[in-house]
């Protein structure tokens, strides 16, 4: 073998180089998390990051250094003052996980490459129906991501309900999916990945909280039925990703009960509440759902990406692919540990490992704690803003997203203008990080308390920078 080839794979390199990083991982965690040594990001611009990593290789730094500096140039998601997007800080039990997995490398398109990762796979797909209220006949599996996770389901649901032609016949009629007006934008891309094109969502309308109004979908199903659609699916948000808001699913449930459609739950963020002794009261309904997605890297704890896709009938998860491939295997039958028969992925990573550590380790407990912790907490974060007259919230918050904006300026426009603005200065400060959305056409900043050592204290003190940068943005 050549001498590089047999120092990469160096037994004791790898024992010296990993004790180096899980130090320095270890140190750059007790940095985050306390929220003082490091900001939560060193903010560059992406042609100014582009040349600082274009200029990195040809000054061979060695491999701890390199490290440090990746770290130094990241989003640092274990502050408690990062409450941007819906990404969690996961658990370190989870980052020992993937390095086991990462060297093992066990793919998972079939159970003789991924013998351990397959057997785990289905016992966290039972907890998870268990959880649900679904039944004994209800499977899963875990794939790569929510917009991944929902083009899976659809694909399904397409299948079912057009006479399981769809695969081999292609598409003979014009389809159509009801969604609320907030639903995530893969939905959309989903619909015309499958070839239902531009028409093929049609938005229900949402109440003044933003959810789903169930006694608008009589008349959208009739008005698509008008346009020449044929409605196989309802998605319905648990949470919805702009908002938080919890659709009403007990009554979306019955609705494609009675019309014989599939019921599909978009429970990505929200639905980790399953979890929550005190929340889980929000997915009530759930358990008549035809499909479920749940990112396992939101409120789970999980390092990105890994989202379970459940269907409350297991014989349902192999509607999605049905094809011949000899080289994999020999059956065509439904095998729970053939994974490839049913995901997108072939070759797949070792996913169910992180999320069983984190049970080996901590128990279900630790799920209900992180929910209920950062729910509690968006519920007084909403208090802290309605008692400053200055600032006005887009809807009381369900889960642990909220939506809110400064009214420093008469005018929507130049209202919307000193949000982005503000939005934009404390990106590039980082200090904070915070993300904006449009509702209505109507400019919000938001946050998603995603760090359960966030407290009321590191909230006081983005209001109060909002504020200080409004009088300083508003006045130019």
């Amino acid at each position: 073998m050549k001498k590089l080839l047999q120092e990469a794979y160096s037994p004791e390199s790898f024992r010296k180089n990993g004790h180096k990083v899980v130090d320095l991982l270890a140190d750059y965690l007790n940095k985050a998390i306390s929220g003082k040594e490091i900001p939560v990001m060193n903010w560059k611009t992406p042609e100014k990051q582009f040349g600082f990593w274009n200029d990195y290789q040809g000054q061979y730094k060695n491999l701890d250094s390199f490290f440090k500096d990746v770290i130094d140039h990241s989003i640092h998601l274990h502050h408690p003052k990062y409450v941007g997007h819906q990404v969690s800080a996961p658990l370190p039990v989870t980052a020992l996980s993937a390095m086991v997995s990462a060297l093992l490398n066990n793919g998972m398109a079939i159970y003789e490459m991924g013998p351990v990762a397959s057997a785990l796979e289905k016992w966290v797909v039972t907890k998870f129906a268990e959880q649900l209220g679904f039944e004994d006949s209800a499977s899963g599996f875990l794939t790569s991501g929510g917009t991944l996770a929902t083009l899976t389901a659809l694909l399904a649901a397409r299948q079912i309900q057009s006479g399981r032609k769809a695969w081999e016949e292609g598409l003979t009629e014009k389809l159509c999916i009801l969604v609320p007006e907030h639903s995530h934008y893969c939905v959309d891309r989903a619909t015309r990945i499958m070839g239902f094109g531009s028409d093929g969502i049609a938005k229900v309308p949402v109440n003044e909280h933003f959810k789903m109004d169930p006694s608008q979908l009589k008349s959208s199903l009739k008005k698509a039925e008008i346009n020449g659609r044929k409605v196989i699916a309802v998605v319905a948000n648990a949470c919805s990703t702009a908002t938080g808001t919890y659709d009403d699913l007990k009554a979306i449930g019955d609705f494609c009960k009675k019309h014989k459609i599939w019921f599909h739950v978009d429970a990505a963020h929200g639905g980790g509440a399953i979890f929550s002794k005190k929340y889980k009261h929000l997915l009530e309904g759930i358990e008549e759902a035809d499909s479920v997605i749940i990112d396992l890297h939101k409120m789970l704890m999980n390092p990105a990406l890994s989202t379970i896709v459940m269907f409350k009938d297991g014989k349902n998860s192999y509607e999605t692919f049905n094809q011949k491939a000899q080289y994999l295997w020999a059956q065509e039958d439904e095998e729970w540990f053939n994974y490839a028969k049913r995901t997108f992925e072939c070759t797949k990573l070792m996913m169910s490992m992180k999320f069983y550590s984190i049970i080996h380790q901590y128990g279900f407990e630790i799920f209900d704690q992180n929910v209920t912790t950062l729910y509690n907490l968006t519920a007084s974060f909403a208090k802290l803003i309605k008692n400053r007259s200055q600032f006005e919230i887009a809807t009381k918050p369900m889960a642990n997203i909220l939506c809110f904006r400064i009214l420093e300026r008469k005018g929507e426009k130049s209202l919307n203008e000193l949000n982005q603005k503000i939005r934009q200065s404390i990106l590039e400060e980082g200090e904070f990080y915070i993300v904006q959305t449009e509702l209505d056409g109507i400019v919000y900043l938001r946050v998603t308390l995603m760090n359960p050592f966030t407290t009321e204290k590191h909230l006081e003190e983005l209001l109060d920078k909002i504020e200080f940068l409004s009088g300083n943005l508003g006045s130019t």
